[in-house]
């Protein structure tokens, strides 16, 4: 291969591309260009991760403040200002923005930085539409890494009515007094319960039977029903028909009636952003979920990797996405040891949290049959930590398919904490027994999974008693 300018250039600077760009120049000491249209730190930064868990814990000190009676904490009613939490959110962005996504910590890495549109022009060239013109870079390899956006679903009215996303929603001053929610993934859930605590009026309308359609369904009910005794105002199995200006905001429409709001709040999915890449050109098949991959993040053009939302039928996580950048760039110098993340497991971030990892119960029984598919539950009323806490509303539900550990379901307050023990064991096949085990601290959360895990060990200490008896009589 004749040398080139760049070893790698990394299309998008969010969470796939400013890791795998670190890892290169960084680690590897390759020489590398990246190119962004807008800010260092991508969506996570701006508009996802950042903004939406700063807002929830602005939310939760006000919800925790509101309740404290029920500790033996006598307080007044908290006052919200909701334009200094919108301030906090700014603030905490910041922060980041002058630490971790600083555009001179990359340069200093050896990363140039380059502000523009890109397309990509050869199996091993990018060009960049920058302020000044266009520039050429040849490389060796090239990573894109360009996220997703907000789907905007084709609903009457959306089109000409001014509507928010969480693009657009950590822009404003403060929130509007009001807010309809379009979708019921994580963004709608996590965002409406953040909202009603902080004294905004908040309904969701969700097309499907259950909020957060991607877990496991007994917890994501529950979650409905906690969110619905805070005051979120739930619609589901009502789609949305039409959205019309109103009085004082909008009007939101479905077959049951219609919904005044201030504003109206779109979360209904994420569209890759792969729109102008001109990938098409080179045989690579491009759709709404994504650019076509093998498991190694590779495109029908070798030298063309894709990674994180841009990439067809991957999670579409901040952690998944800079795991499988790390992953490309090392297949791309070291071939053959870069394999995309099989495993990704997941958290939504309401109160109490709901973390995901490996197959649902009913997954289990599609793919293993029913004979050999087992459900263990732990309910957090019968933990001592919940009980302390007040936060007993609450389940650990864990999968097994013959006997090995294939999903795991947490509803807990840091779920997304508890996950990981689980998400190990999933790994790497581990049967109950092996987590049972294994000493958990007393008194957390956790040790729900080592009574889950000993629950199924004292049911077979029981189916094996006979057995003891027999073994002593004939001893």
């Amino acid at each position: 291969m004749p040398k080139r300018p760049y070893d790698l250039v990394v299309v998008g600077m969010g969470s796939g591309g400013t890791i795998a760009a670190e890892f290169a120049a960084g680690e590897l000491g390759l020489n590398v260009a990246a190119v962004e249209r807008a800010r260092v730190g991508g969506d996570c930064l701006w508009t996802g991760c950042i903004p939406s868990k700063t807002l929830l814990a602005s939310a939760k000190v006000a919800h925790t403040v509101g309740t404290a009676e029920r500790y033996g904490v006598a307080v007044d009613a908290p006052e919200i200002d909701l334009g200094a939490v919108w301030e906090r959110i700014r603030s905490v962005q910041a922060e980041i923005a002058d630490t971790d996504a600083d555009p001179e910590r990359f340069r200093a890495l050896g990363v140039e930085l380059i502000e523009g549109d890109a397309r990509i022009t050869g199996a091993r060239q990018v060009t960049v539409a920058t302020a000044d013109g266009e520039r050429v870079l040849d490389t060796a390899y090239v990573l894109v890494c360009t996220g997703s956006r907000p789907t905007i679903p084709p609903i009457p009215g959306l089109d000409v009515v001014p509507h928010l996303t969480n693009e657009t929603l950590f822009d404003l001053e403060r929130p509007p007094a009001s807010v309809a929610v379009i979708g019921g993934g994580p963004i709608a859930a996590e965002l409406s319960q953040a909202l009603v605590r902080l004294g905004v009026p908040t309904t969701v309308f969700e097309m499907g039977p259950r909020l957060l359609p991607r877990d496991e369904p007994e917890l994501a009910d529950r979650i409905t029903w906690v969110l619905r005794d805070e005051g979120v105002d739930i619609h589901l199995g009502s789609p949305v028909t039409e959205v019309t200006p109103g009085v004082d905001g909008v009007d939101v429409r479905t077959h049951d009636g219609a919904v005044e709001a201030a504003a109206v709040l779109v979360a209904a999915g994420r569209t890759s952003n792969v729109d102008g890449l001109g990938l098409e050109r080179f045989g690579i098949e491009v759709g709404p979920d994504g650019v076509v991959v093998d498991g190694r993040s590779r495109t029908i053009v070798p030298s063309i990797y894709v990674v994180g939302d841009a990439a067809a039928g991957r999670a579409r996580f901040t952690h998944s996405a800079a795991h499988d950048a790390v992953m490309a760039v090392r297949d791309m110098f070291f071939p053959g040891r870069g394999l995309a993340a099989g495993l990704v497991p997941w958290c939504t971030f309401t109160d109490p949290e709901l973390a995901h990892v490996g197959l649902t119960a009913a997954q289990a029984r599609e793919r293993f049959g029913d004979r050999v598919v087992e459900v263990h539950r732990q309910e957090l009323v019968d933990n001592d930590r919940a009980r302390a806490d007040d936060h007993t509303a609450g389940s650990i539900i864990v999968v097994t398919a013959k006997r090995r550990i294939v999903g795991a379901h947490v509803l807990a307050p840091a779920a997304g904490e508890l996950i990981h023990e689980l998400a190990l064991a999933v790994r790497f096949g581990l049967d109950l027994s092996d987590l049972a085990e294994l000493v958990h601290v007393y008194p957390t959360y956790a040790t729900s999974v080592q009574q889950a895990a000993a629950a199924r060990t004292f049911r077979t200490g029981r189916r094996l008693r006979a057995l003891t008896r027999l073994s002593r009589w004939l001893g």
